[in-house]
């Protein structure tokens, strides 16, 4: 477990080093995209991550509002991926969630039974991160085509 434990919580420190970049840079498209539409500064798309209980919420208000800025109509009630969000975030919440859930489990286990349950949570918890992952990627590659596909299109006038 404790070998697993160094390989996880290396790839998620590259990986979430990554995304947090990523993250940052649809921020700053957006403002480009549909100037004004933003409800943080993109200080928020790092910053948000590490505030304790506030990251379960307010990073997700900024992807919706980077996402509201890259689609078609950024000035408009819907956009195209709200639904992608919602079923990354949901994940990645239920996620973080249940693994301190399970890693509290097997701190506490004391005899073989009990570590033998708390194994079984921490893989279990690994399966929902693997959901949230493939999740996060399907969010990562929609919200960057369009952003891709609005650049190429050229910024829209503002109609006054």
């Amino acid at each position: 477990m404790a070998g697993s434990g160094v390989l996880y919580v290396v790839a998620l420190l590259a990986a979430g080093t990554l995304f947090v970049i990523w993250f940052h840079r649809v921020r700053q498209n957006a403002e480009v995209f549909a100037p004004g539409t933003q409800r943080r500064t993109p200080g928020w798309a790092i910053g948000a991550w590490f505030i304790p209980i506030a990251n379960l919420w307010i990073p997700r208000g900024i992807a919706a509002d980077v996402l509201r800025a890259s689609g078609t109509d950024p000035h408009g009630g819907g956009s195209a991926g709200r639904g992608l969000l919602n079923a990354w975030w949901g994940a990645w919440v239920w996620a973080v969630l249940f693994d301190r859930y399970a890693s509290r489990t097997y701190d506490r286990a004391q005899d073989a039974d009990a570590i033998h349950h708390a194994a079984g949570l921490v893989m279990t918890g690994a399966v929902f991160d693997m959901v949230a992952a493939v999740l996060a990627v399907l969010f990562v590659r929609r919200l960057t085509a369009m952003q891709h596909a609005k650049a190429v299109a050229g910024r829209a006038v503002p109609q006054v």
